[in-house]
């Protein structure tokens, strides 16, 4: 039976998404041995299984390469906050659900938030300087809904700014001990929910007494 162009199209595309993703793949393996700054096309392409020109199909270059798995390292939380945000459940408990949400991206997505946590200070400078711009986009997000907050409606977008740019850093240090948890421990995953709860209730506080 003869392959219709179409479907010739969408298996050399699907074909191109998995030589990528494979580029991807191994890229964060190898920067989990040895950190990001020190880890050459040549290795990656070797570990991925494609020659050093089919990498340049999909990267430019060693620092485009980072820029993806900063993006993909990203995602996975961007989309679940914003379902959780969705959720009048959520809203209602949002210290809780919050708590819970980083706590499940994080084990879901552990070697991408091990590579956010080791580049955001030791990686190259692009790497450094995109996650620095996601995690402000991040507060940006968090802000317009902490913004609906009682106690914190009248506050200067700066302060509410502030606030949320604690609350994220709060999540940065949580997310950083999940990534350090061995696996099959729920008694410490437990113990880091309930301190992010409690880093968050102490937080939230503040709110009542506080005039911007």
């Amino acid at each position: 039976m003869k392959v219709t162009e179409p479907a010739q199209s969408a298996s050399r595309q699907a074909q191109k998404e998995r030589t990528r993703q494979a580029i991807l793949a191994s890229a964060l393996e190898l920067s989990h041995e040895k950190g990001f700054a020190q880890v050459s096309l040549r290795q990656v392409s070797r570990h991925a299984g494609v020659v050093p020109t089919a990498f340049y199909r999909h990267f430019e270059s060693m620092d485009q390469l980072g820029l993806a798995l900063v993006e993909q390292s990203f995602s996975t939380l961007r989309r679940m906050i914003r379902d959780a945000q969705r959720d009048p459940h959520v809203f209602d408990n949002i210290i809780d659900a919050a708590a819970d949400v980083l706590v499940e991206a994080v084990k879901q997505s552990k070697a991408h938030f091990a590579f956010v946590a080791r580049e955001r200070v030791g990686g190259p400078e692009v790497v450094r300087t995109a996650i620095r711009h996601e995690l402000d986009l991040f507060v940006s997000e968090l802000a317009v809904v902490l913004a609906r907050l009682p106690n914190i409606e009248n506050w200067s977008t700066e302060d509410v700014q502030m606030v949320s740019r604690l609350f994220v850093r709060n999540m940065v240090s949580n997310a950083e001990e999940v990534v350090e948890m061995p696996d099959g421990r729920p008694d410490l995953e437990e113990q880091i929910k309930e301190g992010a709860r409690r880093q968050m209730r102490l937080i939230v506080v503040g709110f009542r007494d506080w005039r911007s």
